[in-house]
């Protein structure tokens, strides 16, 4: 165990076996805010390659909308068009916090998001690692409704329906 007092380690070892990983489960959080980060830059500059390589093979996106939950071929497909033409969409982080299984195999996040197109939004999801790096298994875009909104948002769905 490693504990962490006025600037100084001190190291106890437990003899039950090897210390918890938590300096390294805080090094996988930063490799996870690295590939977030670069997703979204990838998205703001219609990087196609660059953004569909941050997915797993069998990722999958989940959009504003309730129909839009899209495999990764069904979301290429969607945004092939908009990049090809240069357009993609920006959201910039503005919070987020991730955690990482004990195993470093997996990790969930959330964040706050910024977009001139929709506001605030919010972005959640989970990433396994493959290889050395991390894939998407799972992006969810959200946009946030403040409960006193609801009930009115909650209306105009339905009457659309």
């Amino acid at each position: 165990m490693r504990i962490v007092l006025a600037g100084a380690i001190l190291s106890v070892v437990w003899a039950c076996g090897p210390p918890p990983r938590e300096v390294h489960l805080k090094d996988q959080d930063k490799a996870v805010s690295i590939v977030l980060d670069d997703f979204h830059d990838a998205a703001a500059k219609a990087d196609f390659k660059r953004y569909f390589n941050h997915f797993a093979r069998n990722g999958v996106f989940l959009g504003t909308d309730a129909t839009e939950r899209w495999n990764v071929e069904e979301f290429k497909n969607y945004a092939r068009p908009h990049f090809r033409k240069g357009k993609g969409w920006t959201f910039t982080a503005v919070e987020r916090f991730v955690s990482v299984s004990v195993d470093q195999n997996t990790a969930w996040f959330d964040e706050r998001l910024s977009s001139k197109s929709y506001g605030e939004c919010r972005g959640s999801g989970v990433l396994i690692r493959s290889g050395e790096s991390w894939k998407l298994a799972q992006y969810n875009l959200t946009i946030p409704i403040p409960n006193k909104l609801a009930r009115k948002f909650v209306k105009m769905i339905r009457d659309e329906e």
